[in-house]
């Protein structure tokens, strides 16, 4: 059956599809003797852009950080093709998580705030309990409160890998767009993002959770295993 319901996360697929393999083709094989610079770039592209697509298709769920990753690869790849100032793929990288981060705050202000799609839904954590609990123990206030304490410290992650996105792009992609060197370090900044950006934002964003986990325990007694993996 398919859908959203029965979507499991595959991090080492997504790691192996968009990462790996793109920045291996970026840096192996983008000689004129192999599949040329435009080849090279188009192929290493398509991996990640046709996993997005094919996710977003087969679970048939629209999700807003994964229609800007297709963005982000198409902007890549316009500017390679078109051979843009390398300057703009710095700014692009950057932007990404800055628009993410600037929709998490300004979501806090809507009935649909992205910090409970990101930490608290029921996809993750048990939140009817919760809610049930503070109800009870008349902390709903109180955990709104830190709810949006958390918000912040989100949407500081995002800013945290938008400036080290634009850091790391600056450093490492510097010759022309449209050259086999541009691909090469195009492979080169793919592959350094995971341990240098990816990596060090997920541990913050577990951070976070863990925080969100011990106030939850603190406002309603509720411990992690009453909370997780409950359906």
């Amino acid at each position: 059956m398919n859908g959203s319901s029965t979507h499991k996360p595959r991090p080492m697929v997504d790691l192996l599809v968009s990462i790996v393999l793109p920045s291996l083709i970026l840096m192996k094989l983008s000689g004129e003797d192999e599949l040329g610079v435009t080849g090279g770039l188009i192929t290493a592209l398509a991996f990640p852009l046709g996993w997005g697509i094919f996710e977003l298709i087969k679970y048939k769920k629209l999700n807003f950080i994964a229609l800007l990753g297709l963005f982000s690869v198409l902007l890549t790849g316009s500017i390679g093709l078109f051979e843009l100032d390398t300057k703009w793929l710095a700014v692009k990288e950057a932007a990404i998580p800055a628009i993410i981060g600037v929709a998490v705050f300004i979501s806090t202000f809507t009935p649909y705030p992205l910090i409970r799609a990101l930490l608290f839904n029921a996809d993750i954590i048990d939140v009817d309990t919760i809610k049930q609990k503070l109800e009870e123990n008349n902390n709903v206030e109180a955990f709104e409160s830190s709810l949006m304490k958390a918000t912040y410290l989100v949407v500081g992650s995002f800013a945290f890998s938008a400036v080290m996105n634009y850091l790391l792009a600056r450093w490492i992609v510097v010759s022309p767009a449209g050259t086999e060197a541009f691909n090469e370090e195009l492979g080169q900044m793919t592959l350094y993002s995971y341990p240098v950006i990816a990596l060090p934002s997920m541990i913050i964003m577990m951070g976070i959770f863990y925080y969100l986990i011990s106030t939850i325990n603190k406002m309603t007694g509720l411990k992690l295993e009453d909370l997780v993996g409950k359906k």
